[in-house]
């Protein structure tokens, strides 16, 4: 097996949208969904597409993607 190779997504919550939006300058590519789980998937399916043009060394087997999510502190019901 190859080394793994990380790409970093950041995502952050709109409350407004009510969906997160997440962006990875290694791929590059950014998307919107309403869970985590979704983003992923639409990442992950950008990064298949993508690598070959950005990254035409790296194994797609190889390929790891992580989410770093930034959400806003909701107070809890009294």
């Amino acid at each position: 097996m190859n080394k793994p190779v990380i790409f970093t997504i950041s995502a952050v919550w709109d409350t407004e949208a009510s969906v997160w939006s997440g962006h990875c300058d290694d791929i590059p590519a950014a998307a919107d969904a309403p869970t985590l789980d979704g983003l992923l998937a639409s990442m992950s399916a950008m990064a298949l597409d993508l690598l070959p043009d950005n990254h035409p060394g790296i194994d797609p087997a190889s390929l790891f993607l992580q989410i770093t999510a930034l959400r806003e502190v909701e107070p809890a019901a009294a």
